[in-house]
């Protein structure tokens, strides 16, 4: 079993921030010298079925604008969602599968809510993320299927769970149940839009309200990017799998930007190479 460090920052942080939406739950004070090197040696070694091997314990991590600016990008492209169904009445060019696994992602990275409290802005934003999933998922599949494509909305899903789950159990910060679960929800998120973008490549076309949600949605990992190097920066942070998750979810995006910028913002309906 694989289990990657984290390189921790060089002091413990003073605000009482945590990011919900973003990779790493908690940073801890970085040690240095033959103690970091005994870290390292150790989370790569044997040593690590030793039962008595610890990381250090957590401290909050701090807030910066491009964190800030992300979780509000993540939740503008939550409220656009919901209020498009909710107004037009209709969920037509939402893939309800997308919608699945995202609620799948927030119910899977925020367990820690039954177990602990950081700050009321931690909390609010995971429970806002939670149940807004959840309520999305109801419009889509309850009070408004009548509306919804299923035909076109045909990506196998499992063909990105299965292979996700796997990958966590294999490579992760700890081997443990919540770690675990938490290392899926990063890794699921970063495919978890496929099924959206395959749903449009299917119709040739989205509305502009839903291109409005996918460049919120997109926004928010770039600017989660931008909050990695700050912190590696400032913070002597850095933590591989939040990092490879999201590039690779960020490149995901690339496409769609490009015909944001070049089409909707234009005034062009948005449509996708089939």
């Amino acid at each position: 079993m694989w289990v990657l460090p984290r390189l921790l920052p060089r002091r413990p942080a003073s605000s009482p921030y945590f990011h919900p939406s973003g990779s790493c739950r908690s940073v801890n004070p970085k040690p240095t010298g033959s103690d970091f090197c005994g870290v390292i040696y150790r989370a790569f070694s044997c040593q690590q079925r030793d039962s008595n091997f610890r990381l250090p314990p957590p401290h909050p991590a701090t807030m910066n604008i491009f964190r800030l600016t992300g979780d509000l990008s993540h939740l503008a492209a939550i409220i656009i969602l919901l209020l498009k169904i909710w107004k037009s009445r209709s969920c037509a060019g939402i893939s309800g599968k997308s919608q699945i696994l995202f609620a799948l992602v927030f119910t899977t990275r925020y367990l820690d809510l039954l177990t602990s409290f950081i700050s009321l802005y931690n909390t609010s934003m995971k429970v806002i993320y939670i149940g807004c999933s959840y309520a999305t998922v109801y419009l889509i599949y309850m009070k408004f299927r009548a509306t919804y494509d299923g035909n076109h909305d045909s990506f196998r899903v499992e063909f990105l769970v299965v292979p996700v789950g796997g990958l966590a159990v294999l490579i992760n910060h700890d081997f443990s149940p919540l770690e675990i679960l938490w290392t899926f929800s990063i890794y699921l998120e970063s495919v978890a839009i496929l099924p959206q973008l395959f749903m449009i490549s299917k119709t040739g076309e989205a509305e502009t309200i839903t291109t409005h949600y996918l460049f919120c949605l997109g926004l928010y990992r770039a600017l989660y990017l931008f909050n990695w190097i700050w912190r590696f920066y400032f913070e002597g942070f850095f933590d591989m799998i939040a990092i490879v998750a999201g590039v690779v979810q960020t490149v995901l995006y690339c496409d769609f930007f490009y015909l944001y910028v070049t089409k909707v913002l234009k005034g062009k309906k948005l449509s996708l190479p089939a």
